[in-house]
């Protein structure tokens, strides 16, 4: 039975708690296919996911403090990785060790924890069975100079079936010159999975110097992000891993003056997205097939105020229709009980049933 959620979610989100606790979308929550404990049964048994897949999925839905809600908590931990080892773990050294990443996910009640292949199979005797791991199997690595921005395989994926693995994860950079062959190699590999008996993960990131024009980011745009988690799921992500978006009109920038991208419907902007959180959180949701694939968005990164703003996250991402978050540097940046505080804060977002889908 799911614990009963004490976190005051009104008081961390201050002035913005009536408007995002009170907003109703633009595109009806009617249309959505919306998490819940059944939620494999009733949006995945008729897919060609094969019965080792659904088990697995269940698996993950079942475990932690968010078993049988349908919503999910991840801890992920590949920053070792993309953001190197020192800068990642100077804030709390105890997490250069594996074990303790583990411990931190369950300590926490998380759904599962997502992490690299060397993470997982120095730890897999001793906890593969005691919490959902997900390999993370793909990475982009900052010792190499000049810094480069790619995705590269560091693991097979039967190397995670082998270790006991439920799903496995990845990262395509869409909008990068190397996103086709990501796209080629990340598929591939998710057939794999899929075949073993494993769900995928698809960290659907956009990514492309072009895209920051006159001090606005749109890779953190509503419609591009949006598209991105289209292709994601065009290649069998069984739920996709995005960053919220943070403004909107990334296709109507990049067509002004005599430039020209991809294509733009203006009804984008007025009839499906809009520029409220969780009007644009929605947008990426039904990208994702009205949310027969999962949207769980990023914590981001840890700083100041940390708790009230990965409960910011959640409220949006629950009243989207999202499935979830998954965040690492919020938590694991921490002495381990804060971070295990700050985890079970945005899980009571999924555990408050007064909280609901706009």
């Amino acid at each position: 039975m799911a614990d009963t959620p004490t976190t005051d979610i009104a008081a961390l989100l201050g002035d913005e708690a009536d408007d995002l606790l009170n907003h109703e979308c633009m595109i009806d929550r009617d249309h959505l296919h919306l998490p819940g404990g059944d939620f494999v049964d009733r949006v995945w048994k008729d897919s060609d996911r094969n019965p080792r897949v659904l088990r697995n999925m269940q698996a993950l839905f079942d475990h932690g403090r968010l078993g049988g809600t349908g919503y999910l908590s991840i801890l992920p931990v590949d920053q070792g990785i993309e953001h190197s080892g020192g800068a990642s773990f100077a804030p709390n050294p105890i997490y250069f060790d594996p074990e303790n990443i583990i411990e931190l996910a369950m300590e926490a009640g998380c759904n599962g924890v997502a992490t690299t292949y060397g993470v997982l199979g120095s730890m897999a005797r001793k906890y593969a069975h005691k919490i959902p791991f997900i390999l993370k199997f793909n990475h982009n690595e900052l010792l190499s100079y000049p810094n480069t921005y790619d995705q590269t395989p560091y693991a097979r994926v039967d190397s995670a079936f082998d270790m006991g693995c439920v799903g496995v994860g990845a990262t395509i950079y869409f909008g990068s010159d190397e996103s086709p062959r990501q796209i080629e190699e990340v598929s591939d590999a998710f057939a794999r999975a899929h075949e073993l008996g494993m769900f995928t993960i698809l960290w659907c990131y956009v990514r492309n110097s072009n895209f920051k024009i006159d001090g606005d980011n749109y890779e953190a745009s509503a419609d591009l992000t949006g598209q991105a988690n289209h292709i994601g799921v065009t290649i069998e992500a069984d739920i996709v891993k995005q960053k919220q978006p943070t403004l909107n009109g990334g296709y109507r920038a990049l067509n002004m003056g005599d430039s020209s991208y991809g294509k733009l419907d203006e009804r984008i902007y007025t009839d499906l997205s809009g520029d409220h959180p969780i009007d644009m959180t929605r947008y990426q949701v039904m990208n994702s097939y009205m949310g027969r694939c999962g949207l769980i968005n990023s914590g981001g990164g840890s700083g100041k105020n940390d708790k009230a703003q990965v409960v910011r996250t959640a409220v949006i991402n629950k009243r989207a229709g999202g499935m979830g978050l998954i965040t690492g540097r919020k938590a694991f940046q921490r002495p381990m009980d804060e971070g295990v505080d700050i985890v079970n804060s945005l899980q009571d977002v999924y555990l408050d049933d007064s909280i609901t889908v706009a």
